[in-house]
């Protein structure tokens, strides 16, 4: 059992990272999985509406953004955020996110940004939470142990040359940013651009808002954070202040 819903799941998860339409035995090939067992597959996510079969093959289907109305209901993603991220980046001239540790994972929640995006971050899970600034601020606030099973189970992959890959590195590094309220990162996930980052104030009574540690992040052309970074700093500032205010609103 525990086998088929992998294969469904790493057959969805094709499927949602192909930039158009994909056929079964594309599919098949990829996944090094037998035909029959992937038109098996597509069959039940088709019929259940995660996926579409169209003349050029499988698409994501009509259930999804059901789910990723679901997905931001449970997360307290609403509008506001979405503004909050829109009106930052048009401040900044940078691409926004809103970002989270819940449960021993770090993931992007939201995001306004250019496509492609800079430096190429996206939503979703963050396995490199050590060399994203946005990761920096949400593991500065771990007490070590948490921290230490972080780092463990994802590694600390070398991106760049200059991506912090020794955890006393980088345990310097967050003392520094619990002792400044903000996070930076200069190429460590990117050649040629820099991310800021800083914490969603926490709510009455020591709780974090959205259910979880969050912080809100940028990022930039190296020469454009050199330029304003100062800016850019305190417009994520309020940002995260005016975010702290949504949830406290919806206590």
């Amino acid at each position: 059992m525990s086998q088929s819903v992998d294969r469904a799941l790493d057959v969805l998860d094709a499927v949602a990272a192909s930039p158009g339409p994909v056929t079964a035995k594309a599919l098949a090939r990829s996944l090094q999985c037998g035909l029959s067992t992937v038109y098996e597959i597509l069959g039940t996510l088709t019929a259940r509406g995660h996926l579409v079969r169209t003349a050029g093959g499988y698409t994501l289907g009509y259930r999804v953004p059901a789910l990723h109305q679901a997905f931001s209901r449970q997360m307290q993603l609403d509008d506001a955020v979405h503004a909050l991220l829109l009106k930052a980046r048009r401040e900044a001239g940078a691409d926004t996110y809103f970002s989270t540790y819940r449960n021993g994972d770090i993931a992007v929640l939201a995001a306004n940004a250019a496509e492609p995006s800079t430096g190429g971050f996206s939503v979703g899970r963050d396995l490199d939470g050590h060399a994203t600034a946005h990761g920096k601020v949400l593991l500065s606030a771990l007490p070590r142990a948490a921290r230490m099973r972080y780092l463990t189970g994802t590694g600390m992959r070398a991106i760049t040359p200059r991506t912090i890959t020794s955890p006393d590195r980088l345990d310097a590094e967050l003392r520094r940013v619990r002792r400044e309220g903000v996070a930076v990162e200069v190429e460590e996930c990117a050649p040629g651009v820099a991310c800021v980052a800083v914490p969603v104030p926490a709510l009455p009574g020591g709780r974090a808002a959205g259910g979880g540690m969050t912080a809100v992040s940028a990022a930039l052309p190296l020469e454009d954070f050199r330029r304003g970074r100062r800016q850019l700093t305190e417009t994520l500032r309020h940002v995260a202040a005016e975010a702290a205010k949504l949830a406290a609103r919806r206590r």
